[in-house]
């Protein structure tokens, strides 16, 4: 389908113009539900017209949404004509079993009620007792072929030598007691439970953000010292503004700053209120840019100790 149209693109196309366009889409889908319902009662002139309906709907179409439904009713069109020609039946290659065996009866002497009188109650009992005439079929057939069909053609090869599996014999491992080595018992006592670090982490970025009000994003979670535990501060400050508990805006200079705010209420949504969720990447190229623009030499949140955890006589951080 092709757009004809003056715009191949417009962003700022008419908003009830696009809303008539997809409820026409809607339209063009449900009629093709119906029709792939009852693709045995469709005709070709029902994909006919849907196709000239799209493509008439199509002639609108300047942004991508629209452009996506267009293009699945092209799929689904295509789809349906191919299961209409799946279903469609032709008697003139099929092969009728019953008619070639009732004309090879035929051809072979049986069938033969000429000489039959057909008041006689007996006659079909003679019929089929009349042998068939195979000789006049062997006869037709060393017509098309003089070569005697060989055994191994029938049957398949006679001399077949039966696979016998060769026994392998495997030396026996003998395992060293002395080597044997037992794994590490662990026992509950041995696994020290520590407090929750996120919560706590979270809870310690709030009051941090309390303190220093509105403050450049960048600012706040880089530790020039540590980049992963940069990525852990923007970690734990995703969950402030999941909860509410902060907001990210920019100022007049188009940086990004962070402050805290009051929780949103179930009025507030009432009231237009929505959440957005945007994806931050932070990787070390970002890092070491951020600490050279911003001239950072001091990290606002505090270097955290590296978490440890003793399993065993062994401790893993």
């Amino acid at each position: 389908m092709e757009n004809t149209s003056g715009l191949p693109y417009d962003p700022d196309q008419n908003a009830e113009e696009k809303r008539a366009l997809r409820r026409e889409y809607r339209a063009i889908h449900k009629n093709m539900e119906g029709i792939r319902q009852n693709v045995r009662d469709c005709t070709i002139d029902n994909l006919t017209d849907t196709v000239k309906r799209a493509d008439k709907a199509f002639y609108k179409v300047k942004n991508t949404t629209e452009a996506t439904l267009d293009s699945s009713v092209l799929l689904q069109l295509t789809a349906s004509h191919a299961q209409m020609a799946r279903s469609l039946k032709s008697g003139l290659g099929a092969f009728d079993m019953d008619d070639y065996l009732a004309k090879l009866i035929t051809f072979m002497g049986g069938h033969k009620l000429d000489n039959q009188n057909p008041d006689d109650p007996d006659a079909d009992d003679a019929l089929l007792d009349a042998p068939l005439d195979w000789d006049q079929i062997g006869r037709r057939a060393l017509a098309k072929s003089r070569r005697v069909p060989v055994v191994g053609f029938m049957l398949g090869p006679l001399s077949i030598e039966q696979k016998k599996r060769a026994s392998v014999k495997r030396a026996k491992f003998e395992k060293n007691k002395a080597d044997e080595r037992k794994p590490q018992e662990i026992r509950e006592e041995d696994i020290e439970r520590s407090v929750n670090e996120t919560t706590k982490n979270v809870a310690t970025l709030e009051s941090i953000l309390e303190e220093t009000g509105a403050v450049n994003l960048f600012r706040f979670v880089v530790n020039p010292e540590s980049f992963a535990q940069s990525v852990e501060n923007m970690f734990y400050l995703s969950f402030l503004i999941r909860d509410g508990k902060a907001a990210l805006d920019t100022d007049e200079h188009g940086e990004p700053t962070i402050f805290g705010c009051a929780q949103p209420s179930d009025e507030d949504f009432t009231n237009g209120l929505r959440k957005r969720q945007i994806v931050f990447e932070l990787d070390m190229a970002t890092w070491k840019r951020a600490i050279e623009v911003f001239e950072i030499t001091e990290p606002i949140i505090p270097t955290r100790e590296t978490a440890k955890t003793k399993i065993g006589n062994k401790w893993y951080g």
